[in-house]
């Protein structure tokens, strides 16, 4: 069966009284009026996941993340709207959730693996898989309250994830799992995707989301923000952390069509930026390894007592590449002044693979823009590689490899 997911109008909204003795009265009086206050944590969400699609859904802490995914798996009820989901679901909402402290792990699998659905018997047969992926060797038979957090993980994504499910729903519960599982667990992920298992997942993992994921909603305040490309929604969540009160964050379309998004004090600005190629000139189209000089100039509106450039470079689903910025690199702009323009030039190989990239540049003070961000500007230049020298290679980075053969 294909596996998808409706949402229709979905709110969930709170009764929150001033005391037990408002909440007494209202039941012994109900045509006395209301008596509590209404606080609402999600207002109009409405979409969809197709069969075989995948959907991330990021914001702030507080948005109604959790609470949305509760009402899509029903384990809370909505207060208006509607949801229709079809085929078999495994959700991981929680850690560890549904297992029992002081049984051990081996009994809660069968246990938590009968909630999803799954019988004695597959799960008898499941329980050799389940260990491997797992690995948490001799503890499958110690009791659950002796476990770490990331031991919990891992047991339940290994039994969620047991038998390929049609809808996979993943919280942010795989977050506390250390790199190897988490690398482990997005293995994993992907296969069941490429199998079509359709996945709802929520995340601040920004290359998790991009990587994984067709499109992504952004959630601020109970309501969809927007929708759209994970690198786009990407791009304005991390705008949106870092606004302060006297910052603006806006989004513009380029020629190219693709959504750009801008915020910052607007203090200082890049006034122009390109890619010079070995020869000096501009250059759209570049060749792998090739020497590049980028080319930043920026303006200062105002006076800045300590000034910093940074560069990322992304790859086409906006997955970081590379990062450094003037601080770092141990060339501090330092102080500058209004009216003043800086041309700053980072030059380096090209050792990327062919394909297109982008260009964000963050104009901030001390070595991050969570500080005092003056301007950051997603895909402030867009280029492309292409292997005009090198032997063939695949991959984002040509490391010029040199080979040493020896016969015995």
């Amino acid at each position: 069966m294909n596996g998808s997911i409706q949402v229709n109008n979905l709110g969930k909204a709170y009764k929150r009284y001033p005391n037990h003795r408002a909440r007494l009265l209202e039941w012994l009086l109900p045509f006395a009026g209301p008596r509590h206050q209404q606080i609402h944590v999600l207002r109009d969400i409405s979409f969809s996941v197709e069969p075989g699609q995948a959907l991330g859904i990021i914001g702030v802490n507080g948005a109604g993340k959790s609470t949305l995914l509760k009402l899509i798996t029903g384990t809370a009820a909505a207060s208006t709207g509607s949801v229709a989901m079809q085929g078999r679901v495994a959700a991981m909402l929680e850690l560890g959730m549904g297992f029992h402290p002081d049984f051990s792990g081996r009994q809660n699998v069968f246990m938590a693996g009968q909630l999803i659905g799954l019988t004695v018997a597959e799960l008898a047969a499941l329980m050799p898989e389940i260990e491997a992926f797992a690995e948490i060797g001799d503890y499958i038979d110690q009791p659950v309250r002796v476990y770490s957090s990331g031991m919990q993980m891992r047991l339940a994504f290994a039994v969620a994830t047991a038998k390929r499910p049609d809808v996979l729903i993943v919280d942010e519960a795989l977050s506390v799992g250390d790199a190897y599982f988490q690398h482990k667990s997005f293995e994993r992920i992907r296969a069941f995707r490429a199998e079509g298992t359709t996945l709802l997942i929520v995340s601040h993992d920004k290359g998790a989301i991009q990587s994984v994921c067709d499109r992504a909603i952004l959630l601020d305040g109970g309501r969809v923000s927007k929708e759209g490309p994970p690198e786009e929604i990407m791009d304005l969540y991390n705008a949106m952390i870092a606004e302060k009160e006297n910052q603006t964050v806006r989004q513009e379309t380029t020629d190219s069509g693709k959504v750009q998004t801008i915020s910052g004090t607007g203090e200082a600005t890049v006034a122009d930026i390109t890619m010079l190629n070995e020869q000096g000139e501009r250059a759209e189209m570049l060749g792998a390894a090739a020497p590049v000089r980028l080319r930043v100039t920026v303006a200062i509106q105002a006076d800045i007592a300590n000034l910093t450039l940074g560069i990322r470079i992304k790859d086409r689903l906006g997955q970081n590449i590379f990062g450094t910025n003037t601080h770092h690199l141990g060339r501090p702009i330092g102080a500058v002044t209004a009216g003043e323009r800086l041309t700053v030039d980072f030059c380096f190989a090209l050792n990327l693979g062919p394909g297109s990239y982008s260009v964000a540049t963050a104009l901030h003070s001390a070595d991050t823009h969570l500080v005092d961000n003056y301007e950051w500007r997603d895909l402030a230049l867009v280029f492309n590689v292409m292997n005009l020298q090198l032997p063939y290679f695949e991959g984002c980075t040509w490391l010029a490899p040199e080979l040493a053969i020896t016969r015995h």
